[in-house]
């Protein structure tokens, strides 16, 4: 007998940050001078279920947005994007987020994100979780930024503790210092013990040079990669911006894997693109090798593009640029 659309368990569940995006319109430009912007859903965890989305999975994403018209769209946002939003919930009182940045191709995008005086993403509650949806999906994907503040770590810290392991459990440490509070924002080492109970309940980690540092206290990336396997993880990924993503799992198994060339417009939907893209080869059970290639690709094309969600590829384009070797301008 098929299962309904409500009893199957989703393929990815993502916990985190939403938000609205304005990025300008205009390239090079400081944002004092920008005239015109474009509205784009936002958010890691969004963007990596949209991504996922994008690839043919079904995915939902558990987080919270302001009970105002920038929530409203980001509702409607997600839904068109094909992400379930029914674990989006509002919280009178706060606004929804809303990130500037501007755009200096090729490699520098400075971020401006108003979450004051609180993001409502930070004020996901545990006793709020679907905990049974949570353990049954496919893939649960968590990040740094849900454990900055409470009640948000709290609520993650439940949701990995009931998941325990049940499948593929990804911790982004999607390490954002102006998310934290004072001493952790200024000492990284402070977030260092939260990121350590959250790898307990971890099978596959994620994260940049200065993330892994702040999870293992190490840079040099093979080191990290081990320093991740030992807190118990089954696989460390490391990207490494232009050196590419070295990828690490407990059985030996081992890729290392150089950035696909682009022409960079915009790099800062990138990781997202490459974590949707990281997920739907884990589900396709694809070699670790194919699983980078096909997430680098897939990172490459959004930074070859202005937004990040709208701009996450088809398995068409992913393919397409795998076979040119190259982006296509």
């Amino acid at each position: 007998m098929v299962e309904s659309a409500e009893s199957c368990a989703y393929d990815l569940i993502t916990m985190g940050r939403v938000g609205v995006d304005l990025y300008p319109l205009q390239t090079g430009v400081p944002l004092p001078r920008v005239t015109s912007f474009g509205k784009f859903l936002g958010g890691s965890a969004a963007n990596v279920a949209v991504a996922a989305a994008r690839l043919g999975r079904r995915t939902a994403v558990v987080s919270r947005t302001g009970d105002d018209p920038f929530g409203t769209y980001l509702h409607e946002a997600l839904r068109d994007f094909g992400v379930d939003d029914r674990w989006v919930t509002p919280v009178p009182g706060l606004p929804t987020p809303v990130t500037f940045c501007e755009v200096f191709p090729p490699d520098d995008f400075p971020l401006y994100s108003y979450r004051q005086p609180k993001a409502p993403d930070l004020e996901i509650d545990a006793h709020e979780l679907d905990l049974d949806a949570i353990r049954d999906a496919r893939i649960f994907w968590v990040t740094g930024t849900g454990l900055s503040e409470e009640p948000s770590r709290t609520a993650t810290l439940a949701a990995l503790a009931h998941r325990a392991r049940s499948g593929p459990t990804v911790f982004d440490l999607d390490r954002r210092p102006a998310f934290w509070r004072d001493t952790a924002r200024k000492d990284a080492s402070a977030a260092r013990p939260f990121y350590a109970e959250a790898l307990r309940h971890t099978t596959v980690v994620v994260g940049n040079l200065d993330e892994v540092e702040v999870a293992t206290g190490l840079r040099e990336p093979h080191a990290a990669a081990r320093a991740l396997l030992d807190a118990g993880v089954e696989l460390a990924v490391v990207r490494q911006g232009p050196k590419g993503v070295l990828a690490v799992h407990r059985d030996g198994d081992f890729a290392e894997v150089p950035p696909l060339p682009v022409t960079v417009l915009n790099g800062l939907g990138a990781g997202d693109a490459f974590g949707g893209a990281l997920c739907h080869g884990l589900l396709a059970g694809w070699d670790l090798e194919r699983v980078m290639r096909h997430a680098n690709a897939a990172g490459a094309i959004v930074a070859s593009r202005l937004e990040c969600s709208a701009a996450m590829p088809t398995p068409t384009e992913v393919e397409q640029a795998l076979a040119a070797g190259a982006v296509p301008r």
